[in-house]
This record gives C-alpha cells, structure tokens and sequence, in this order.
C-alpha cells in the first residue's frame, strides 16, 4: 500500500472510538501498520474489520494505559509480530468536571492515572524499540501525546483535567529535549484538541449520545460552540487525525516539542 507513511509501524491508544478510532483508519490507508489498543475490547474487531476493508493492515489489543505490566505486553507484542515501532500515538484519555473542593481523590487520580500516567509509560517503554529500530539511519520515530486546549487554556470546574492535559504538554516538550539530546531521530510533539464531538464529553458535560438523560451531547455542543468558536463549528474527529498524521509523517520532519493546536480559533487570545 502507498502513502505517507506506507510500511511504518504505529501504536494508538484509545483506539476504539472518537479521535483514536479516526487515527487509527487513516494512519491505515496511508499506509501504517496498526496496532491498535483500548480498554474497550469489544471495540476492536469492528475497528479491525473497518481498517482491513480499506485495503489496510491492523490489529488490536485489549490494553489499560495506566497498567506498566500491560503496556510492558503491547511493545512486546508488537516487537514480536513487526520487529520495530516508529509511531506512537499516545490517545487514551479520560475527564471529569466539578468543583475542586467536590471532587474525590479516586476521580482526580483516575485523570492522572490515565491521561498522565498512561502517556509516561506509553512513552518509557516504546522507546527503547523505536530506538533499536536502525531503518538506515539509527532509530528514528514519531511521537505524538493527544493533550488538549484543556492543556493550555484553564477554565473552571475542570481543573482535574487542566492539570492532567497541561502536564501532557511539558513533559512532551521535556521528552523532545532527551530524544533530540540522544540523536535518536525522534520526535516528540502534542496535539491539542478543541471542541471534538467525542464521548470524552458526557463525563465533561454530563451528556448522552442519544440524549437519553435529556442532555444530547450534539445538540449540547452546538450550544457551547455557539459565540465560542471563531471558525463557527465544533470539529470532527478526522480532522484531529489529519494533524497527527502530520506530526507522524516526515512532511514535519524539522518539527519536534512543539504543539498543534487544532480547535477552530478556541484558544485565541
């Protein structure tokens, strides 16, 4: 299969649905290997099928970010069936809202667990065969940790979630640093979502995809959009994955430690 990334091997996480999922397709049908992975099993044969319909290649596994002995599992894996790795996406993620002074201990950990830990431990144990990989150059790879405006642009009632994003962020640019430092030819990058209609917001918002609950999540987003968003829409999950696709291809081959932010004006000013 041609394009841009036509025999590369690529790991997402939280790739069942939402801004994973849409990753993980066209990662594919450009050419990628996939290796795909959520807590959400029941997920993965669909996503698989759906890639594999395209003419792409993929397979998944059940996968929690915040569990070292599984993320320990997936490299092997993927060492085992491919013999190297030169794209992670590090996608998984949670996010709750309230007021600080309600919030329980357990919620604010589950963020940090996931969205935080997960992301460190993604990026500590699939370095070392992104590294090990020589493709002619020694090493080499991409890295791109889905973070959020949330990361960069505070707001109240979703400190949990500003903290866990922000902290994405640095530790993306800290990590850039040591691989440019190694001369290992990865690069190291944040993506930085705005409004996305993905079910990260039912736990934001306290919506329903089909709004059972009398909060239907599109309808519910269209309102917050309205006055907020300069370009005048929410976006779609594809056109995250486009920017990562970016980020992954060596069309950003001089771009590392940095963050794209992909929100539709949201954080301007």
């Amino acid at each position: 299969m041609n394009g841009k990334l036509r025999d590369k091997v690529a790991c997402v996480t939280g790739a069942a649905s939402g801004i994973g999922r849409a990753t993980a397709l066209l990662l594919a049908r450009e050419g990628a290997i996939v290796m795909a992975t959520d807590i959400q099993a029941d997920k993965g044969p669909g996503l698989i099928a759906e890639i594999e319909g395209t003419g792409g290649r993929g397979c998944f596994l059940a996968h929690d970010v915040a569990e070292e002995d599984q993320w320990r599992a997936v490299v092997a894996e993927i060492q085992a069936r491919f013999g190297r790795l030169d794209i992670l996406v590090n996608n998984a993620g949670v996010g709750y809202s309230g007021a600080v002074v309600d919030m329980s201990l357990e919620l604010w950990r589950r963020q940090m667990a996931i969205n935080v830990d997960g992301v460190f431990l993604g990026v500590k144990h699939a370095l070392p065969l992104m590294r090990a990989h020589d493709g002619g150059g020694g090493g080499g790879g991409s890295i791109i940790n889905v973070s959020s405006i949330a990361g960069i642009k505070a707001s109240a009632n979703v400190s949990g979630y500003n903290a866990s994003k922000g902290a994405v962020r640095l530790f993306t640019k800290s990590i850039a640093l040591e691989c440019a430092a190694a001369k290992d030819g990865i690069r190291v990058n944040s993506v930085h979502p705005g409004i996305v209609e993905t079910a990260i917001w039912d736990t934001l918002l306290g919506t329903t995809e089909d709004g059972s609950n009398g909060r239907p999540r599109t309808a519910t987003l269209d309102a917050a959009v309205a006055g907020a968003i300069p370009l005048g829409h929410k976006g779609e999950a594809g056109d995250i994955a486009q920017g990562i696709l970016w980020l992954a291809s060596d069309d950003s081959r001089y771009v590392t430690g940095t963050e794209l932010v992909i929100d539709g004006g949201r954080s301007i000013g």
